[in-house]
């Protein structure tokens, strides 16, 4: 995590990260699935990528859940999956974890971000 959204630094240590925990662990993977964790939801590159932003218009439509759904974004409470947004600050990440890479991944939520900041200016 890092004030300020850059998400280049953030998946260089991430990956740095991951390189120097594989020289010491090994990680379930399958040919097909990708790596395999305790959450099905998560099966693929396991990559959840977010960005904690306040956007109180947009989040106050009645078509939120449906923009998010078209961009394969989700939008959560900064506090996880199933609370509530405080002050009109969500967790915007990616849906999409299974068939694309984690570049792809993080691309996809970037993306995603980008059209919610825009669509946030339009309606302010």
């Amino acid at each position: 995590m890092e004030m300020g959204g850059n998400l280049g630094a953030v998946f260089k240590r991430l990956v740095k990260g991951i390189q120097q925990m594989s020289e010491k662990l090994e990680f379930a993977r399958h040919d097909k699935l990708g790596f395999l964790t305790f959450c099905p939801t998560n099966l693929g590159t396991t990559l959840r990528a977010s960005v904690h932003i306040k956007i109180p218009k947009l989040a106050a439509t009645p078509e939120f859940k449906e923009f998010c759904d078209k961009l394969n974004i989700q939008a959560r409470g900064i506090h996880g999956e199933h609370t509530e947004s405080v002050g009109g600050v969500y967790d915007i990440s990616n849906k999409r974890r299974l068939g694309l890479s984690e570049y792809d991944a993080l691309m996809e939520m970037k993306k995603g971000v980008e059209a919610v900041i825009a669509e946030e200016k339009r309606l302010s």
